[in-house]
């Protein structure tokens, strides 16, 4: 039997990321991206925020690192990947998100996307000609 595994989020971005490498060089970040689901309560919207952690490897690292921050809305495309270690005894796990494309978000245009089968150009987000330094 085939399977289908595809996540996409749209949420704000909880903290600033933290790039690392592998002994092999490989960049890589962790970040939680809090989704809101809206619901009534009585007769007021109330939002119930869901965290959920998303792991970036490589040039999606890099890149989401330099051009987003703490607060920063994004839209997400990735894989779930269950994590199971051993503490204490015991064997532990974790539902994640493994991010393969990451578009980033402002005032709900698009700016940027970067991941996965997707051209240089596209990779950086346009720049006006005074924000340059030189």
């Amino acid at each position: 039997m085939s399977s289908y595994n595809r996540v996409i989020l749209m949420g704000n971005i909880t903290r600033d990321f933290e790039v690392r490498h592998t002994p092999a060089g490989t960049a890589v970040t962790d970040v939680t991206v809090a989704v809101n689901h809206r619901v009534k309560s009585g007769d007021d919207w109330v939002d119930e925020p869901t965290f959920v952690d998303v792991t970036l490897w490589g040039r999606t690292a890099e890149v989401a690192s330099e051009y987003l921050s703490k607060g920063d809305p994004v839209l997400l495309e990735g894989r779930l990947k269950l994590d199971r270690w051993e503490a204490d005894g015991e064997t532990r796990s974790k539902l994640k998100v493994v991010g393969e494309r990451v578009h980033l978000l402002r005032k709900g245009n698009a700016l940027a996307e970067f991941g996965k089968n997707v051209s240089p150009a596209a990779t950086t987000p346009a720049v006006a000609a005074e924000d340059l330094p030189f």
